[in-house]
């Protein structure tokens, strides 16, 4: 019995130990610095251009598709609950006929039409919050180079930078993330309709999104080729979990606004530290 009982503390000691380490690691040298970062003038200043930017762009795209036939679906609503007669141009396009039938199905009854209200605000709000996402993860991509370049002259102005990004390589890896996004939720559709996994289900492809996008941004700003290979092979999982991490505050309505610098700024400490390490193995 004595024997057990001081194994058991041996591992407690053990386990805090590794603990003690990780805490050091994770919020003294990543979180904490970053934070501090972030609330520098200089880096608040930068985080200002994609809330405006994003804001822009989602104001923009409200009015196009209000001009698109938002008013005339809001008349179909109107209709289909009176009891009135709803008619369809045959020319319009076929989206706009099989949406129109369907909500003519769906508020119809005062049930069904209770269910189609909520889903449709639910959705619209839910979308609305992960395109706001999309955009700012998109355009704090251009402004990745100066954050990191800040960051590089301020602590690691004695590791060499080594870019391996291109124009075209962004492009691709943008284009290739958004259509395997798409990808993931025609083959996720059916998850959607099981409680609690559908949560799941449907944050998985913005997620694959986010982490593609922001783990590329930042590691082809600061690595070679080379680099990233050997240190992704041996940290992805950390990565992973710093990228989900910082997913878990995107998904704070709008937070993405007006941290996706913050973003920049956490991945871009790991991934020096990372390099400073490489290049002290490499020197011995």
């Amino acid at each position: 019995m004595i024997w057990i009982f001081k194994k058991f503390i041996k591992k407690l000691k053990k386990i805090n130990f590794y603990l003690n380490l990780y805490k050091k690691d994770l919020l003294d040298l990543i979180i904490i610095k970053s934070i501090k970062d972030f609330f520098s003038s200089e880096m608040l200043k930068i985080a200002l251009i994609p809330v405006v930017i994003t804001m822009i762009i989602l104001y923009t795209l409200f009015f196009t598709a209000a001009g698109f036939g938002i008013d005339s679906l809001q008349s179909v609503v109107y209709a289909s609950q009176n009891g009135q007669e709803v008619v369809i141009d045959e020319n319009a396009p076929f989206y706009f006929i099989w949406m129109t039938y369907l909500i003519v199905f769906l508020f119809k009854y005062s049930f069904t039409s209770w269910i189609a209200g909520f889903l449709l605000y639910t959705i619209g709000t839910v979308i609305v919050l992960q395109a706001s996402m999309i955009f700012s993860i998109i355009i704090i991509g251009f402004l990745t180079p100066m954050i990191l370049g800040i960051l590089h002259k301020k602590y690691y102005s004695h590791l060499q930078l080594h870019e391996y990004g291109t124009l075209p390589l962004s492009i691709w890896v943008l284009i290739k993330s958004f259509f395997m996004m798409i990808f993931l939720f025609l083959i996720l559709i059916p998850v959607y309709f099981v409680p609690v996994l559908n949560v799941i289900a449907f944050s998985l492809p913005f997620y694959y999104f986010f982490h593609k996008l922001l783990n590329f941004d930042v590691s082809s700003t600061i690595l070679s080729a080379e680099q990233y290979k050997i240190i992704y092979e041996k940290e992805a999982n950390n990565f992973r979990l710093r990228t989900l991490f910082l997913y878990f505050i995107s998904m704070i309505p709008f937070a993405t606004l007006f941290t996706a610098v913050y973003y920049i700024i956490y991945l871009g400490h790991a991934y020096f530290i990372k390099l400073e390490e490489l290049t002290k193995i490499e020197n011995n």
